[in-house]
């Protein structure tokens, strides 16, 4: 008997190879188009989301806080509402509004905390941190506005990158308004060596930065934004896309190293100490040694 397979049969079975070789691709392509839409459709809602937030919170009275506003240490820019972190004299500028309620955020930091870090950490951008409180205005409650001033307490502590970190990580679902309890942030600063201390908690417990807080919100809601994040690279917004490119790590690095091109990487430091003091402008303003 012959061991050759018959030329029909050889046929048939590359034939049926070769079909499910066409199905294997096929899958594949579905799977990356299907995984691809879902980040689309992600950054979509995000957009939306922050858009109807925005817009719901814009009759919750504005800034009604009593009191003159009093800026946390190191805060800079206009009225002092910026709070930097990395080199302050880093190419490139990444500029950030963000609600601690807002779940948006949270799935902006949960995907490029590390890469910002990296960034700032490598002197490609000074990163400047707005606060705003849209989701008390949205669903009520005042956890936006409790965890901003925490975080303004932790600013003048030195700790405001950790804690801006801990507060996102450990977020409660949007409708609870875990955050409005100074308890549950005092909790929270456990998480951050060295920030839970009688200082930070009377700050929080006095509410010292409330009105910094509410006029930040105010500065939001003038400046013409579409919702919370809202992220801009060198003044132009890069989220949820930037051109026709949709925002990711790789792509704002690209971004970040185009922008940046024939540039020294900065190396100054970024903000005042936690004791209030401020280093000397420049070196000639420096006392002789």
């Amino acid at each position: 008997m012959s061991d050759k397979i018959p030329e029909g049969n050889r046929s048939a079975r590359e034939r049926l190879a070769q079909q499910r070789e066409r199905e294997k691709g096929r899958e594949k392509r579905r799977r990356t188009l299907i995984v691809a839409s879902a980040v689309v459709g992600v950054l979509a809602l995000a957009a939306v989301v922050g858009l109807i937030a925005a817009n719901a919170g814009k009759d919750d009275g504005g800034d009604t806080a009593s009191g003159p506003a009093v800026a946390p240490s190191g805060a800079i820019g206009e009225d002092a509402l910026t709070l930097p972190v990395g080199a302050a004299d880093a190419p490139s500028t990444l500029t950030i509004w963000e609600d601690f309620r807002c779940p948006v955020c949270a799935q902006f930091e949960t995907a490029f905390k590390d890469t910002i870090t990296e960034l700032a950490d490598d002197g490609q951008v000074k990163v400047e941190y707005h606060l705003a409180t849209i989701i008390d205005g949205n669903l009520g409650g005042t956890g936006s506005l409790r965890a901003a001033n925490a975080a303004a307490c932790a600013q003048d502590a030195g700790k405001f990158a950790a804690y801006h970190d801990v507060l996102f990580a450990n977020q409660p679902p949007e409708p609870d308004d875990a955050y409005g309890k100074n308890s549950r942030l005092i909790e929270l600063a456990g998480e951050v060596e060295g920030l839970d201390t009688p200082g930070f908690r009377s700050c929080v417990e006095d509410g010292e930065h409330d009105s910094w807080v509410k006029k930040s919100d105010t500065a939001f809601r003038e400046g013409g934004f579409q919702g919370t994040p809202t992220v801009l690279l060198n003044g132009e917004s890069v989220f949820p896309s930037k051109g026709d490119e949709q925002i990711s790590p790789e792509n704002l690095k690209k971004w970040v190293a185009a922008a940046n091109k024939g540039k020294k990487p900065g190396t100054a430091t970024p903000s005042a100490p936690a004791d209030g003091s401020s280093a000397p402008a420049d070196p000639s303003s420096a006392p002789a040694s």
